[in-house]
């Protein structure tokens, strides 16, 4: 590599390539230096070269032009696995719903979901029962206590739910003066409920509880998220029984995590009662029993909201008592899911997603495609539901015989079939009305932004577990 030195400096290493060709073309002075001539003797450059110099800049000047051309039209990065995909376009809309939601256009749309406004009674002071609310639907409904599994054609093992046949499934979803399956169901007389066994003195306590809010953990799934108490009114403090069911191992790992009960078994404002003898394998159907059958958990409760454990109560149970029950004339409140409406889409997205074994959830599915489940029609005005697919992490009760059936009817599919209860929601609603057409059940199907006007959303502690039945 040469070095050149002119009027003593010495310059940069000199640079070959189509440059250097293109400076050694325009000839050098007497003395040996390099020089650009200018003025009038820039005619002399010879026209091979000027030729090569107008190729060469119109050459970069077309490869650029085009190269940022084709960014315009099709605006791509490159992601961190090496794979291509296209730059989001944030646009911002206002759902139907009345919630905000941030849409990302790209290969794959996400959303955000916000809480939207709500307009809660101001003060529980305020809030009186009304008298309508006692003149629902009325019949009696009794439970199968005992079922002697010997007089039971192809049964094979014993089952918390029991077993109903198809002939009693059918029966029960008349609303009618009935005995039917509903779950704690003892094997033979005088034999113990085969699962979910709780103390004695958790019982006496249920059983006191006229306003109940609940909630489960089982399998360490979850964090335990008190219900914000600084929310909740004094009276609704003294008056509403708070319930979390847990297991002995989520018991444990809530104490190595610092949540101790304390003497009278409370952590916050729950009430810690332990679940033992678990009636499942599968955890998720296991937390179906505190989910749907309050009113038999709490049976002298007339109400009852069910909060899923990720999620911590910020509103106070009376307040959402009145808004999603009483001031609609309601006697069963949930809310429509944020993203679905069908129950073919959530097919779909549970097959997708692997949430269960894929034969399970055919053979569910082909089954109310067999007694009459059709697609969600949007457009229908005679659908009697805004939506088939609900969120579910989220329920509001007042325990009147119509909805002490529907929990009954929809534990059942859930017993029978896959515990994915989305899937069933739809089609054991639309049965129990098409069974019944001249007895009402009031059912309100809220918005998604109202749900998370109530409680706050986190993320369950541990991934989920492979999927059941596979």
């Amino acid at each position: 590599m040469s070095l050149y030195k002119h009027n003593g400096d010495l310059l940069l290493p000199e640079r070959r390539g189509i440059i250097g060709v293109v400076v050694n073309s325009l000839g050098r002075t007497e003395h040996g230096s390099r020089l650009v001539r200018r003025g009038k003797k820039f005619g002399r450059i010879s026209k091979p070269s000027l030729f090569i110099w107008i190729l060469l800049f119109a050459a970069l000047f077309l490869t650029s032009s085009a190269l940022f051309g084709l960014k315009l039209l099709f605006p791509v990065r490159i992601g961190g696995n090496g794979k291509k995909f296209s730059a989001p376009i944030l646009e911002i809309e206002q759902e139907t719903s009345g919630s905000n939601v941030v849409r990302t256009t790209s290969s794959k749309k996400r959303r955000q979901h916000f809480p939207c406004e709500v307009a809660l009674s101001k003060s529980v002071d305020y809030i009186i029962e009304p008298r309508y609310i006692r003149n629902f639907t009325n019949f009696l409904l009794e439970y199968v206590v005992t079922e002697d599994k010997l007089q039971v054609s192809d049964v094979v093992d014993s089952r918390f739910g029991g077993h109903q046949t198809l002939e009693e499934r059918e029966k029960s979803f008349i609303a009618r003066d009935q005995t039917l399956h509903c779950g704690f169901v003892k094997e033979l007389f005088g034999s113990p409920i085969l699962g979910f066994d709780l103390a004695e003195k958790d019982k006496a306590y249920m059983s006191t509880c006229k306003v109940a809010v609940s909630s489960c953990i089982f399998g360490s799934s979850d964090f335990l998220r008190r219900p914000t108490s600084k929310k909740m009114s004094d009276f609704s403090k003294e008056n509403v029984c708070f319930v979390m069911f847990v297991d002995e191992q989520t018991l444990s790992k809530l104490a190595s995590d610092g949540h101790i009960p304390d003497d009278r078994g409370y952590i916050g404002l729950w009430r810690m009662v332990t679940v033992r003898n678990l009636p499942y394998k599968d955890l998720r159907r296991t937390g179906k029993v505190p989910k749907f059958l309050s009113h038999r958990l709490f049976p002298s409760s007339w109400y009852s909201i069910w909060i899923d454990s990720k999620m911590r109560l910020v509103t106070d149970p009376l307040q959402i008592i009145e808004y999603f029950l009483w001031r609609s004339r309601s006697e069963y409140a949930i809310s429509k899911h944020y993203d679905r409406n069908c129950v073919w889409e959530e097919v779909l997205q549970n097959k997708r997603l692997k949430k269960y074994d894929p034969r399970a959830i055919d053979k569910q599915f082909n089954f109310y495609q067999s007694d009459g489940l059709t697609k969600f029609d949007p457009s229908d005005r005679s659908t009697l539901l805004p939506s088939y697919v609900p969120e579910g992490s989220f329920i509001v009760r007042a325990h009147t015989p119509m909805s002490n059936l529907f929990s009954c009817l929809w534990f059942n599919e859930v017993d029978r079939f896959t515990s994915r209860d989305q899937l069933s929601f739809g089609y054991t609603y639309l049965k129990l009305r098409r069974e019944n057409p001249d007895q009402p059940f009031y059912l309100n199907m809220f918005k998604d932004c109202e749900r998370r006007a109530m409680a706050k959303l986190f993320r369950h502690r541990v991934l989920s577990s492979p999927p059941p039945g596979s």
